[in-house]
């Protein structure tokens, strides 16, 4: 469907379709549960979708809700619609307030808290149909209201029943407040399941983990919405299970667990084996490992949850041992004496058994075998044969076990109780919300006794649902004051009268053919069905059919014509299940038992009690009777499971199957039932919200009441006067229709909105997008400036402090060396380093030299002499050997032509020695004595005066002289600029 700002179609696949209008970028997505997202990048998501927002896809992925179908009373079209959603893995549609949920048989990333947070708080329509929806309105209701709540959860088995009453416990553990109170109550009410499910479950053909039993869960919360109780009832425990199973199945879980995850001492002490093939009540299914359970970890997962919900070790250590002694029960074998009469076999398992019920051995061995009657005072004591021992022995395990599983329930309760309950009462302190998972119809191609119980109990439901759904509807348009008109729907009373009238009804002849005195049976039971009830529209037998029919019942078999079909049931142990008798002495071993918790279950009042135990069947009528009660009392929120296919395939879709649960549930006499009046009902102000860009005058703004502005908005849409109603604060729409076409009419407008929505937006970007920069390029600037302005400023006061030093310099320069004048000093003393070197004499001949500052004349001079010795001395070294020669020969001519010399006062020297140091010597002291002061003025005699190669070079004498401040130059041998 189309997005806000993106009127494209969007992929189911969950692609995103972008707009990017400068730097924003918007994506749209579907999620599994078909809520359209709306989400600009970086930000949570801004929901858009309500039930409305679907209703353009809805070729294609079908109606959120089935009111909205146009062909309403067509099942294929209710079932088509769940097909185009269930291939899109949307799993949950509504038929009003009651949600729909086919089981997907995979795991959907739709139980995330990302999703509780996003249906927590939310209106019912404004996201997409969800099971945290019912659960959140039926919360909101509980709190606003304060009045007690209900969720009824029904199906076949295998529809996902259990796992919708793990979530709904889930998201209540989430999303209320939590305290460490609280926290405790949350932890057992989630880990009372493991344990239910251990003890109460079993493998079927339909279901891996069946619930066998009806459980109705009470969660109590206080003023602030925090759970802080609960309290379970359960109903019809299918007891018959633990001694025999259907090929294919299996006993209930709790055996195989202890078999499989239970430790090698514990086993030990049990008297146990690993394998279950041991065992005949664990192999008359020859189903004992099943790939999708894991016993071993379920085992883990239950001693968890015990410990959890408070129980102690020897606790935990006696319900094993109850556990064990079933099994050992079910081994115990017989033989007939000569007179018939059955005997213990299996000593061993006596032994066992004694052990760990804490009965005696002898005692219990006598109660299998023998039958106890008390008859006019006295006590008359009969062998059993064999049939009657196995069915004594049998009778025996399904109390034992049927009554620790009510035990069980007890110890949860005990667990989950509110401690204020015992002085304000169960219900004066707290609101209550309550869980009802029920198995749903069953129709077996072998229907017996609990199969009629499980159905009678799902004709009360379907009653109570019709009654609870008309009721509501008529409440609602009463309020928005419209004419209530009568629904037409099929009254199913005339079933549930059929079968629990009084005197009459099914069960009445049922409970009369037991109690009786003679000799009744399964055949007498019918027979006197046949004679009571043989004029009822909804109730035929072989004997009753006509010929055609006569073909398809048998003998021992009677029909019903239930709400959701006919059922054939077959009578054979009809009596001996209604009975559920167990004989006196087997009682009598129970009740000295030494076993705490069989103690507790088999209570000794029973022995002194003469009236005659209620049987099965009423007891569970009974029983339905309080659920009735305490349902009524509460407003209902209903969520119907369906099973697609028996393979527990994913993604497959069994038309034929799910058409025969979409009858059974009544799913289509509700769509009846709602559609009877109007198919579409909102408050105005959100009708007003979602559909005022429609008109001119209601768009963008209405400033009225909203029920002017919708009347308004029908005004100009063209609806027809009997298209809606106007109540007191809802619009009504009868016509699925009628809301299309506006829906439709509302994608094309959004067209022109999303243009006119881009076109503000992208104007509304690029002026902020430019103020950014303006006021980007105004602080750049200034900074700018600002930094120039400051290095301007550093520069002229330098160069005044430089101006100001040399003025005070030059004032003090003939001073001796102080503050004031040191930088001028310095700086004249670098001046005229740097003019020396650039202005060295180039030969030895060049006899010009800068003028000196005063202040270095005499390092001056010693720059002048060293630089000419180097000259002289680089000088001689270039000459060859040869002019070396010439120069002595014209050196020592010179000597011999002076008359005031005399040969034997002045001993000539080599022109060039051999050593440097001894020839400068002998000349310079040669020079001295003959020629102290004529060097520099009267005869001009050319005589080249060697240079001694002193250490101290002008470089360094340059170095020494040149101030730090100036960071002085070095002048190396090698480089000197002499010729």
């Amino acid at each position: 469907m189309p997005g806000l700002f993106d009127v494209r179609r969007l992929q189911r696949d969950g692609e995103n379709q972008r707009l990017n209008p400068g730097r924003m970028e918007l994506r749209t997505k579907f999620i599994p549960t078909g809520e359209m997202i709306c989400q600009p990048v970086g930000s949570d998501g801004i929901r858009l979708a309500a039930m409305e927002s679907a209703l353009t896809a809805r070729d294609r992925v079908g109606v959120q809700d089935f009111v909205l179908l146009e062909n309403f009373t067509s099942e294929a079209a209710f079932i088509e619609n769940l097909r185009k959603r269930f291939k899109e893995n949307l799993i949950y549609t509504y038929i009003g307030s009651v949600l729909v949920s086919v089981n997907p048989y995979k795991d959907l990333e739709i139980y995330t808290k990302q999703h509780m947070e996003r249906y927590r708080g939310v209106s019912f329509y404004e996201v997409s149909p969800h099971l945290y929806a019912i659960a959140d309105n039926a919360y909101r209701s509980l709190r606003t209201e304060r009045k007690d709540q209900c969720i009824l959860i029904s199906g076949e088995s295998g529809a996902g029943k259990t796992e919708a009453t793990k979530k709904v416990l889930q998201y209540y553990a989430v999303t209320c407040p939590a305290s460490e109170q609280v926290e405790t109550i949350k932890d057992r009410l989630l880990q009372s399941n493991p344990v239910l499910e251990a003890f109460g479950n079993a493998k079927t053909l339909r279901n891996d983990n069946s619930s066998r039993f009806g459980k109705y869960m009470d969660v109590q919360f206080d003023y602030k919405g925090a759970p802080i109780g609960g309290h379970i009832l359960n109903y019809l425990l299918e007891k018959s299970r633990v001694v025999h199973q259907n090929h294919g199945e299996r006993n209930f879980h709790i055996f195989y667990q202890l078999l499989e995850g239970g430790e090698e001492d514990l086993l030990r002490r049990l008297g146990l084996e690993k394998s279950p093939h041991q065992y005949q009540y664990l192999v008359k299914g020859q189903c004992a490992k099943v790939s999708s359970i894991n016993d071993k970890s379920d085992w883990k997962g239950v001693r968890r949850a015990l410990s959890v919900i408070n129980f102690s070790d020897n606790e935990v250590e006696d319900l094993l041992s109850i556990v064990a002694s079933v099994l050992h029960l079910g081994n115990v074998q017989f033989a007939a004496d000569e007179e018939g009469s059955a005997q213990v076999t299996t000593e061993n398992q006596i032994k066992y058994l004694a052990r760990l019920l804490g009965v005696e051995g002898s005692l219990l061995r006598e109660a299998l075998t023998h039958k106890k009657i008390i008859a006019k005072g006295e006590e008359l004591v009969s062998p059993l044969n064999l049939e009657q021992a196995a069915y004594a022995r049998d009778a025996l395990a399904k109390a034992i076990y049927g009554r620790t599983f009510s035990w069980l329930v007890g110890k949860i309760n005990k667990s989950l109780a509110y401690k204020e309950t015992e002085r304000l009462g169960w219900r004066s302190s707290a609101s209550v919300l309550g869980l009802l998972d029920i198995y749903g119809f069953e129709v077996f191609q072998h229907n017996s006794f609990e199969q009629f119980c499980i159905n009678y109990c799902n004709e009360k439901l379907q009653q109570l649902f019709i009654e609870l759904t008309l009721k509501s509807e008529q409440e609602e348009y009463e309020a928005e004051g419209i004419a209530w008109e009568p629904v037409q729907y099929f009254n199913n009373k005339i079933i549930c009268d059929l079968v629990e009238e009084k005197f009459k009804g099914i069960i009445s002849v049922l409970d009369e053919e037991c109690l009786r005195p003679g000799d009744a049976t399964d055949t007498t039971f019918l027979v006197k069905l046949e004679e009571t009830i043989k004029n009822h529209p909804h109730f035929l037998t072989h004997k009753l059919a006509d010929a055609k029919t006569r073909k398809s019942l048998g003998r021992e078999e009677f029909r019903l014509q239930h709400y959701a079909g006919d059922v054939t049931y077959n009578v054979a142990g009809f009596l001996d299940k209604n009975n559920d008798l167990l004989f006196r002495n087997l009682k009598e071993a129970m009740c000295n038992s030494e076993n705490p918790i069989v103690n507790q279950c088999f209570d000794r009042a029973e022995l002194t009690d003469k009236k005659r135990p209620e049987t099965a069947v009423t007891q569970f009528k009974n029983s339905l009777a309080k659920l009735m009660e305490i349902l009524m009392s509460k407003d209902p929120s209903y969520i119907r499971c369906i099973k697609p296919n028996d393979a527990k395939q994913a993604g497959r879709f069994d038309e034929v199957l799910i058409r025969h649960q979409v009858k059974y549930l009544g799913l289509m006499e509700n769509l009846r039932v709602r559609r009877a009046g109007f198919a579409y009902r909102r408050k105005y102000e959100v009708f007003l919200q979602r559909y005022k860009s429609l008109c001119p005058e209601t768009w963008p703004t209405w400033d009225g009441r909203p029920h002017d502005g919708v009347a308004v908005l029908v005004k100009h849409l063209g609806y027809k006067q009997e298209e809606f109603k106007m109540g007191r604060t809802k619009i009504f729409i009868r016509f699925p229709k009628t809301l299309f076409a506006t829906e439709d009419s509302l994608e094309i407008r959004k067209q022109s909105l999303a243009t006119k929505l881009q076109a503000g937006w992208r104007g509304y970007y690029r002026r902020k997008k430019f103020r950014q920069m303006k006021l980007s390029a105004i602080t750049i600037q200034s900074w700018w400036r600002g930094t120039l302005g400051r290095r301007k400023a550093a520069k002229k006061k330098r160069a005044v402090e430089t101006v100001r030093r040399f003025i005070k310099g030059f004032i003090y320069r003939n001073y001796a060396r102080c503050p004031e004048n040191e930088y001028f000093l310095d700086y004249i003393r670098y001046s005229f380093l740097m003019n020396l070197k650039r202005n060295l004499p180039r030969n030895v001949l060049d006899k010009s030299w800068p003028v000196p500052p005063p202040s270095l004349r005499e390092a001056s001079q010693l720059l002048r002499d060293l630089c000419m010795q180097n000259m002289v001395w680089s000088y001689c070294k270039r000459i060859s050997p040869e002019w070396k020669l010439q120069v002595g020969s014209a050196g020592a001519a010179s000597f011999s032509a002076c008359p005031w010399l005399s040969v034997s006062s002045f001993q000539v020297a080599p022109p060039f020695p051999g050593e440097r140091c001894d020839s400068a010597c002998l000349f310079r002291s040669w020079s001295r004595k003959w020629w102290p002061a004529r060097s520099s003025r009267g005869r001009r005699t050319t005589i080249l005066r060697v240079s001694l190669a002193s250490s101290l070079t002008p470089a360094l004498v340059a170095k020494r002289l040149m101030p730090k401040s100036f960071k002085c130059w070095e002048m190396r041998r090698s480089s000197m600029p002499f010729p």
